[in-house]
Order: structure tokens, then sequence, then C-alpha cells
């Protein structure tokens, strides 16, 4: 991409979130041509908007979902403040852009990971780490799921990042890998899983985020959430539902959408 096609790649994509709509189509000019292209053209939305910083998504965080999102690493993109919604949650079906859910677990950082020329350790982001909760991600995409682009637009459309749910903080010393997690509907359970879903370890996730960043000459900072990637896969929720995540004995996300 030449600079103006990221300039013009961005503020299309940022003027898309501030007027919560999606984009019909895109020029083949405007397709980024590779991940780290997308990661920048990211950024630059997010200064465009300005809007206060929630953290990161990772996605793509199991063989089965990088074959869906056709990616050969996990992705990663931009949350944003104003779309942190604690459980119970209720959102407006209708003002959400092809929603889908997955039920995450949510890291909140207690210590900066700035960029360095060593990669972070597990045990160096388990230390950085100060709660886990478990969560609840309402993707949202600006461009129609029946009209896809190439997978690196959608990267620099924040990897789909759209608005997050935290419930109860997950017991410290809890096996994130062996714990099982429900999603149900009206009551109804429809899909089921473990954290193990999740890189084999939701900790693993924050570690490749940091160590993504790193190479991008970025790190993580305090304060930030970092929603893990899907232990459960996607459920596209209809109006008047209810969804509900379980993840074993900590405790129940909720979303209704009204």
């Amino acid at each position: 991409m030449t600079p103006a096609a990221r300039e013009t790649l961005a503020r299309m994509l940022a003027a898309a979130r501030r007027e919560r709509r999606q984009v019909a189509s895109l020029p083949a000019e405007l397709v980024p041509a590779d991940a780290d292209e997308a990661y920048a053209v990211q950024d630059r939305v997010a200064a465009l908007l300005g809007w206060a910083p929630l953290g990161w998504k990772v996605a793509g965080t199991n063989p089965e979902m990088r074959r869906r999102l056709r990616m050969p690493e996990p992705i990663l993109g931009r949350s944003f403040a104003p779309f942190l919604h604690p459980s119970p949650a209720r959102l407006r079906h209708a003002g959400l852009l092809d929603p889908i859910v997955e039920a995450e677990i949510l890291f909140r950082l207690g210590a900066d990971l700035p960029p360095r020329g060593a990669p972070w350790t597990r045990a160096e982001v388990a230390g950085a780490v100060a709660a886990i909760h478990a969560g609840i991600e309402v993707a949202e995409c600006r461009f129609p799921m029946a009209a896809l682009p190439p997978p690196t637009a959608i990267l620099a459309d924040g990897s789909a990042s759209g608005r997050y749910v935290p419930g109860p903080e997950i017991p410290p010393g809890t096996d994130l890998a062996a714990l099982p997690v429900t999603v149900a509907v009206d009551g109804r359970v429809r899909r089921t899983g473990l954290g193990a879903e999740v890189m084999g370890d939701p900790l693993l996730s924050v570690v490749w985020l940091a160590n993504r960043r790193n190479a991008l000459g970025d790190g993580l900072r305090a304060g930030e959430w970092v929603s893990s990637g899907t232990c459960t896969g996607m459920l596209l929720p209809r109006p008047g539902e209810t969804v509900t995540a379980r993840f074993g004995e900590a405790g129940v996300v909720e979303v209704a959408f009204d």
C-alpha cells in the first residue's frame, strides 16, 4: 500500500466506527499487503478516533480458528473503553454490526510490558497480570459478514474488536487450561469448551500479544485488558436472546440482546 492508501483506509475505518456502520466494499488498492501493514493502519485508526483505550483482543488462538480466519498466526486488535459493559449487560442488537459472541478469559494488567530487545517470558507476563476474569467478547466487524474482504483488511479493522463483558474474577491459582466453559442461550447449552482451547493455556495468548507488539516496537501497559481468544467457538446471537457463559465454579457472565 502507498502511504496515501494507508491513510485512506484508516480514515474509512475510523469513520465507520464513529458512525456505527459497515463498509460495503473495499478497493483492492486499500487491502494491506501483510499483517504488519494492517497493524500500522489499526494504530492509525486508534489515533484518529482518540477514544480512551481499553486494551487488546487476541483471536485465532487455535488451529481451527486460524483456518476460519485464513491466518497463519494468532491476530490482535485494539479495544476501547467506551465498549466495556460489566456483566450482566444489555445490548441493543440492532445497534451491533454482525455480532459474534465468544466466551473468553479476560486478563487485566497491573504492570507495563514495554518494548525491549528480548522476548517476554511466561513468568514475566504472569507477574504483570493483576487479575483474571470470566468474560464475553461481542465481536463486531466494520465489513459485512456476507462480503468480507481479504483477512488483512479485517486486521486493519482491529481484528473485529467490539464489546467486552467482564464477569467475576477467577480465583488466583486456578488451572486455566482445565477450566470448563459452557455457553447457553436462554438456558439451553449451545457451546462447550476448555480454557486449553486458547493456545493450550490462555495466559500464552497474553505472552504472544506482548511479544507481537514488542516486534512492532510497542508494548502493553498497566490497566489494559486483554481478551484471550475464544474457549468455545463462535455463536451468532439473535434479538431477544440472553447468552450466559459459565466458567467452571468461577461464575457466570451474561449478555442480553434487546
